[in-house]
């Protein structure tokens, strides 16, 4: 088994197991924390970009009425977020059997 093969498993299984992760993490957890959005610190005004994380995380705990109150952007973010994760799971397959028969 050459290090590139092993370096594709681990990172293969890493992006597997992301959803998983962010499905553990505890939303109430979340608002607790001290918000590091720039514009919202400095003018105490949201920007559109606030809540898309919180938002992320209810659409992957299926809340997606909360997800929708955290952020209207979510619509468009999750389902963009949820390809990008399928092409790379499908690329790094592709590779994997590419690796297997060379």
């Amino acid at each position: 088994m050459n290090r590139q093969y092993l370096y594709q498993q681990i990172r293969l299984g890493g992006i597997l197991v992301l959803p998983v992760l962010l499905f553990c993490v505890p939303v109430d957890w979340l608002n607790e924390q001290q918000t590091i959005c720039l514009f919202k610190n400095i003018f105490g005004v949201e920007c559109w970009g606030c809540g898309i994380t919180k938002a992320v995380l209810c659409a992957i705990q299926f809340d997606f009425k909360a997800a929708f109150h955290y952020n209207k952007l979510v619509v468009i973010v999750f389902p963009l977020l949820v390809y990008v994760w399928g092409k790379m799971v499908i690329t790094y397959q592709h590779k994997e059997k590419i690796n297997i028969q060379n």
